[in-house]
């Protein structure tokens, strides 16, 4: 153990079960999902991108793009959508992706916090808090531990 006092931040990422390994393995077994997970993140965690974008501005081939956008719409990283793009002499259609609430959570793991506003950090904090407890109430149902008792753990640690 080191001596060293060091700066740690807690990640927390809530997965389906049945599919954690692919996810994981999806997401941190290919640089081009870490690249376009961190270039959602550029562009707003909320926020839509087009693969003519992310052709352009990652140095990943138009097939890498395509593959690794099609396994993270198949994981429920992205969510994808059909948009109508009209110009001037004609009108084409063009996929747009947007991160789903699972994929957030696995760009927010790439954000700097110095990136991340007072009040988006505060809505991280509790959107963390509300899924970990409803984690936890039926985690203790299953196992019968008596909700008074987890409420005194609760206002033990607000002390």
């Amino acid at each position: 153990m080191s001596s060293v006092k060091e700066n740690l931040h807690p990640y927390v990422v809530f997965l389906p079960p049945e599919q954690k390994s692919k996810i994981l393995s999806a997401i941190f077994g290919s640089k081009a999902a870490v690249d376009i997970l961190k270039f959602s993140l550029s562009r707003g965690i909320s926020n839509k991108i087009y693969q003519k974008d992310l052709v352009r501005k990652l140095a990943y081939s138009n097939k890498t793009i395509i593959g690794t956008l099609k396994s993270l719409t198949n994981l429920g990283i992205l969510a994808e959508d059909m948009e109508k793009m009209e110009t001037e002499h004609r009108t084409t259609w063009v996929k747009a992706y947007q991160l789903s609430d699972t994929g957030r959570w696995f760009a927010l793991l790439l954000a700097e916090e110095k990136d991340l506003s007072e009040s988006e950090k505060a809505e991280i904090l509790q959107n963390i808090f509300r899924k970990y407890m409803s984690w936890v109430k039926d985690l203790s149902q299953k196992l019968n531990v008596n909700k008074k008792t987890l409420e005194e753990i609760f206002r033990e640690e607000l002390s």
